[in-house]
């Protein structure tokens, strides 16, 4: 079964008169536990496409099965709903609020979850050990490294234990060694069973994941698995 399926995906732009064509009918399927690269220049349509996937936005024709749901014609609320208990982001820019400790950011989903969370700070201080953040929790988010706060992004998109993670060009701040350390954090949480979709413009980042998805000007160019996988340690995996 799959975790997500869409069929003839199409999003457009209205502004007065002007109609822009972003997506051009795009249809796949992921499975759960897969790690897939979406790939694509700037402007190709990768972005929107993660936005609509992460119930972010809504496509303006097709349809999406999100764990063998129809979520085409969901309100907004319930997508909202959906965003917060299923999905999991972590952005090139972290988007970490500022004057706010490491473990408040990385508690913030559960405040806002619609489940009863007896113990918020507990979960996130767990999910923070687990990216090796634990001696961080007090500190402010202008206090640590680029790498720390996009573990920080990490530790919050995992404490919801959402279904999928989107990681939208997450290396693209970082230098390249605390961009690998990323990769192989979510590397590690693939493998522990997590489904990763990292969004990328890079070739080289997006020979990590397990499949290349790649777009091109709003449309689903080639769908191919990786042959030889980029290990996040600078090796490659012949698997």
């Amino acid at each position: 079964m799959s975790l997500i399926s869409i069929d003839n995906l199409k999003k457009s732009f209205h502004s007065d008169d002007l109609v822009t064509q972003v997506l051009h009918g795009v249809s796949f399927s992921i499975e759960p536990g897969e790690f897939i690269s979406i790939m694509g220049p700037s402007g190709s349509g990768k972005s929107t496409l993660m936005h609509i996937l992460g119930f972010l936005d809504r496509a303006s024709s097709g349809k999406y099965f999100f764990d063998n749901e129809d979520v085409t014609d969901l309100t907004d609320l319930e997508l909202a709903r959906m965003r917060n208990e299923k999905i999991g982001f972590v952005f090139q820019s972290f988007n970490l609020l500022p004057r706010t400790t490491v473990l408040e950011n990385v508690m913030l989903p559960l405040l806002y979850s619609h489940r009863k969370i007896a113990d918020p700070a507990k979960i996130a201080t767990e999910v923070l050990e687990q990216v090796g953040l634990s001696h961080r929790l007090d500190y402010y988010t202008n206090q640590i490294s680029g790498g720390e706060k996009q573990r920080v992004a990490i530790a919050r998109a995992l404490v919801n234990k959402p279904s999928i993670i989107f990681a939208d060009e997450p290396t693209g701040n970082l230098d390249s060694k605390s961009g690998l350390a990323v990769m192989k954090m979510l590397q590690d949480l693939n493998e522990a069973g997590n489904t990763i979709i990292l969004v990328t413009h890079e070739t080289f980042t997006s020979e990590h994941a397990k499949r290349i998805l790649k777009i091109h000007d709003g449309s689903l160019l080639a769908d191919t698995p990786v042959k030889n996988r980029r290990h996040a340690n600078g090796d490659e995996l012949l698997k």
